[in-house]
Formats: C-alpha cells, sequence, structure tokens
C-alpha cells in the first residue's frame, strides 16, 4: 500500500479543516462543526459528479476518497473530516493507514445513541446499501445494540432528490414515507438518520414520523469528536474572529451552488469546480 508523506500543515493550526462527502449531505456535518468550531477556517467538497456513493461499489468509494483527499491536503488541510457514512465504511480505515499521521474523524449511525435515548428498544435507520450493508454497522450492533432491536432501512432516490434541490418537495415527502412505513409498523421510537444527506431534510422525516418518534443524526457528536481530536494535536485556531469557508465540487457549480446556498443559508455562497 502505497502511504503518502507527511505535510508541513498537519502542525499548523491555522491551516484549515477538510470534509467531503459524495455531494451535499455532509454540509449537515459541517453547519454543526461551524457551530462548534466557529474560528476554524474549513474546506468542503462535494463529490457530486459521482453522486451517490451507496449504490457504488466499496473500491470505487476508495479510490474517490484517496482523490479527494489528496486535493484536500494540497489545500492545506490539517485534519479531514469523512463526513459521509458510505465512504466511512468503505474507506476510513484505508485513508488512515494511507496517510499516517494525516487526522481523520469518520462517521457512523448513531446507534449507541439511539440506544440511550429508545424508552422501548425499537430503534429504526435509514442509510444507504453500501452502510448498512457493511462491516462497521455490523460491528457498531455487536457493540452497542444488545437488548435492543434495531431495524434498518436501506434508502432509495433520497440522496438524489436532496442533491437535485427538492428539500420541499412531494415527490420528497414520498420516499420518505414509503421508507418510513416499515420501520413505524414495527413500532419504533427512535429513529437514527445513517446518511449524511437526510440530516438536512430532518424536519419532513420527523414530521413524517410524528411526535412519538426521536430523530438523531451524528452532526453534533461528530463536531465534538473534530474539536476534542483537533484540541489533543493542539491544533486548534486560536486567531480572533471566523474563520473562512472554501467549497468545492467535481460536478457543475451552476447545478450545486444553489442547493449548497439553501442548506447553508448563505446566498453569497461561491462554489468552484474541481476535479481531483
Amino acid at each position: 500500500m502505497k502511504k503518502h508523506a507527511a505535510c508541513p500543515c498537519l502542525s499548523d493550526p491555522e491551516a484549515p479543516v477538510g470534509f467531503f462527502d459524495s455531494g451535499v449531505g455532509g454540509l449537515s456535518v459541517l453547519r454543526a462543526a461551524r457551530r462548534a468550531l466557529p474560528r476554524e477556517n474549513m474546506i468542503y467538497f462535494a463529490d457530486s459528479a459521482h453522486c451517490p456513493y451507496g449504490g457504488r461499489s466499496s473500491g470505487f468509494v476508495r479510490s474517490r476518497s484517496l482523490a479527494i483527499t489528496r486535493f484536500l491536503l494540497a489545500r492545506g488541510a490539517k485534519a479531514v473530516v469523512v463526513a459521509c457514512n458510505s465512504a466511512s465504511e468503505a474507506a476510513l480505515e484505508h485513508l488512515r493507514r494511507s496517510f499516517p499521521g494525516l487526522e481523520f474523524v469518520g462517521i457512523e449511525p448513531a446507534v449507541k445513541v439511539a440506544q440511550r435515548l429508545s424508552r422501548n428498544h425499537r430503534i429504526g435507520v435509514l442509510g444507504t446499501s453500501l452502510t448498512l450493508g457493511g462491516e462497521r454497522f455490523s460491528r457498531l450492533l455487536e457493540n452497542f445494540a444488545a437488548g435492543t432491536e434495531v431495524y434498518s432501512q436501506p434508502v432509495a432516490g433520497l440522496v438524489e432528490s436532496i442533491e437535485a434541490g427538492r428539500l420541499d418537495d412531494p415527490r420528497t415527502d414520498a420516499i420518505i414515507r414509503r421508507n418510513l412505513r416499515p420501520l413505524l409498523k414495527k413500532g419504533i421510537d427512535t429513529l437514527v438518520l445513517g446518511c449524511t444527506h437526510y440530516p438536512v431534510i430532518k424536519e419532513r422525516i420527523a414530521a413524517a414520523c410524528g411526535p412519538g418518534v426521536e430523530v438523531i443524526d451524528t452532526g453534533l457528536p461528530v463536531a465534538r469528536q473534530l474539536r476534542r481530536r483537533l484540541g489533543a494535536r493542539n491544533l486548534l485556531r486560536l486567531s480572533l474572529g471566523a474563520g473562512r469557508i472554501e467549497y468545492f465540487s467535481s460536478g457543475e457549480p451552476a447545478v450545486v451552488a444553489p442547493v449548497m446556498r439553501a442548506i447553508m443559508a448563505d446566498p453569497s455562497l461561491r462554489v468552484i469546480r474541481r476535479a481531483p
């Protein structure tokens, strides 16, 4: 396995934190990180030209994750958040072996949190086929789901709907209802959003679940973990003032940027096209 040379930015607190996802979904993690770490400079890369990752092979996702990490390092990233459940499943450990010394923070469905919150010990998980069929999710269930019934539901079409900007659309609501139906029939009282795209429309999913179901995602826990890891390495940016955010995509900015602006509530947001 090829290992990549260390970069001087790995010891520079002023360097940015890199985030990447198959598309715009990882913005749900970026938003949480921005609230937790407002001084940090950040770079976000949406691999929109290859979205979604959920139906791709593990090898393809690893290849894309390596290329994007190299791009983020070239932009000076001091740490990388793999803001995608499918990429974390397929590539996180491979990235850690390939880039020793670089801090990676990955994502996994919040089953542990859900088990603590559930009152009737019946939890539903929405996610992609790659995430729900992967080893990381299996280990998660083995380690944290004892005494709990966990019902997983692979979802088709919802990522694509969000990528298209259909955040408030009857077609999106129909996908949500269709995939929630089997979980609600099981009597779940807690729902885990196992794809970073889904928290973008968390309110709509919660409305479809009804008031008896707690809906949770991993944005805030990941942001807290990132803060801990940067602090442990003395990499927290201490300069006063808000950090800057740069946005890149492998897709067409004219298509991607309006969706990003809506999610980030930033009408001035600009997306630069790159194809690592």
